[in-house]
């Protein structure tokens, strides 16, 4: 995960929580012309030889590491079409090196160059330092790679923090949102271009295994959080035999649908917010009174009462329901956030939008000068709107919504609609949500927090069942993923596991 793990984006009037995932879909290549050897002695069609065969030039840059770029097709299936940039980052082995550990925080959106260049030791233990070069990527479409581009910042803060006259629900609101959608989507399409087509997780998993051959590893080793795991997992099914060590921390399950994405990840973060609770009544400190449900309707209530009426923050901006449940939503990734999250409330519950603000900022990447730090929220829209099957039924919205509020009672109903985002994008997804196996790939370890929001644990479990080779790890806790940032325990799992080979005779139970 980044700093920022990024599962859901709000937009004008509605959040859309989607993760992006992608099902199996058969990939047709152009007709093989003669194979041409690699660097690393791999037989590759003779239009892939020249991507393959480049050699990296890097230079120095920021914190002692190494920067470079490579370039991939920008058409998989017509390697002739054009390219793509890939920006890499790595921080060599201290030690007697193993080979090299490419890094992906999730999102999808979110910047492994940016994770790596400047959060290395939060995204790996010294251990693994000493004894891989830890690599940092952009995926296509993301930040320093070629990347997605929509908005200009006045433009993204009208569509992440835009307020409807309409109420939520209606058809006036509803067609606002369309509305929303359709010109975000026209403007995604006008400044980037046929990347925009591209930018699927399958593609994405064809640039990782260029950068492992022209990083000159004859397999994969790799570090995936949150989104990350489904950008692993669709590598291993790709390329079975090219699997190393993968480490998928903070799983997600390929085969669900964007309506199970949503109504899952609703009920996670519904079941955070009571686990907060549940710690701030105990302490002297707790903005709320009474037991947890008597918390939770006090939230419920402000939930609604910014969405009829939001709050001016200082700097003219208007805090309503969205931009309220981004911010309630951006602590309860870390246990460690839970003190914030009651100054949070507190200070909206005196009438203040700012904190709250600051927060909403702090997820979407917006600084305080009003610009934004990266492309992330453009990016995640991208890759999720060809990474999945939409639903433009509007009746079939409405019933979903009820699903979603049933199912989480406070926060559903902020979580609904996200369909909109992508029924009209230009690009659509084509295939089946499936299961992933990797028939006949190493062994790979699966890592799952027990009260994980943001990647449920119930998608850990599935991953690790669905997969041939895959071996859970579980870690009982609290926060969305695990390595480097929960115990020992499972530090020690994966650690050795990347570093000796060692895989878990069965769930450590961390």
């Amino acid at each position: 995960m980044t700093k920022r793990s990024r599962v859901f984006t709000t937009m004008t009037a509605a959040v859309a929580l989607t993760l992006g995932l992608t099902g199996c879909v058969p990939w047709f290549m152009p007709e093989p012309a003669p194979s041409t050897s690699t660097p690393t002695g791999e037989k590759v069609d003779a239009a892939l030889e020249p991507f393959y065969s480049q050699v990296l030039e890097w230079s120095d840059c920021d914190n002692d590491m190494q920067c470079t770029t490579a370039s991939a097709p920008l058409d998989w299936a017509d390697p002739a079409a054009g390219e793509v940039d890939l920006a890499l980052v790595r921080q060599n082995a201290t030690g007697d090196r193993l080979g090299s550990l490419l890094v992906n925080p999730g999102g999808p959106g979110g910047s492994g160059y940016d994770f790596v260049k400047t959060s290395v030791d939060y995204a790996t233990s010294a251990a693994l330092q000493e004894r891989y070069d830890i690599v940092g990527f952009d995926p296509r479409g993301v930040g320093e790679s070629s990347a997605v581009s929509c908005y200009e910042p006045a433009q993204m803060d009208e569509y992440l923090y835009g307020l409807s006259d309409a109420e939520r629900g209606t058809d006036a609101w509803i067609q606002e949102l369309e509305t929303s959608a359709v010109d975000f989507a026209a403007a995604c399409a006008d400044k980037t271009g046929a990347l925009l087509g591209e930018v699927d997780t399958q593609s994405a998993a064809r640039d990782l295994d260029l950068m492992r051959a022209v990083l000159g590893d004859t397999q994969l080793n790799y570090l995936g959080f949150s989104y990350g795991t489904f950008l692993g997992a669709t590598y291993a099914e790709l390329y079975p035999d090219k699997v190393g060590r993968l480490v998928l921390d903070g799983a997600l399950d390929p085969s669900t649908s964007n309506f199970e994405v949503t109504s899952t990840q609703a009920l996670g973060f519904e079941n955070a917010l009571r686990a907060y609770l549940t710690d701030c009544l105990a302490g002297s400190d707790c903005p709320f009174d009474g037991t947890v449900d008597d918390a939770m309707a006090t939230i419920s209530a402000l939930l609604a009462s910014v969405d009829a009426s939001p709050i001016t923050a200082t700097d003219g901006r208007q805090l309503g329901a969205n931009a309220l449940l981004t911010a309630i939503i951006y602590p309860l990734y870390q246990a460690t956030a839970w003190p914030n999250l009651s100054d949070m409330f507190e200070s909206v519950m005196q009438g203040s939008a700012d904190g709250a603000m600051q927060f909403a900022d702090g997820y979407n990447g917006r600084n305080p000068d009003g610009s934004y730090a990266d492309n992330s929220t453009e990016a995640f829209m991208a890759i999720n709107c060809v990474d999945y099957a939409y639903n433009d039924d509007i009746a079939a919205m409405r019933a979903e919504a009820a699903e979603i509020e049933q199912i989480a009672p406070t926060i559903g109903k902020y979580m609904a609609y996200g369909d909109i985002s992508c029924a009209n994008w230009p690009y659509a997804f084509a295939g089946e949500r499936e299961e992933i196996h990797a028939a006949g790939a190493a062994p790979i370890l699966v890592v799952g927090t027990t009260n994980d929001p943001a990647t449920p644990y119930v998608w850990a479990e599935n991953l690790a069942a669905q997969l041939d080779s895959g071996q859970l790890v579980t870690y009982t806790g609290e926060g969305h993923t695990a390595y480097n940032k929960s115990n020992s325990c499972v530090n020690d799992a994966v650690d050795s596991y990347l570093i000796d080979g060692t895989v878990p005779a069965a769930d450590p139970m961390c």
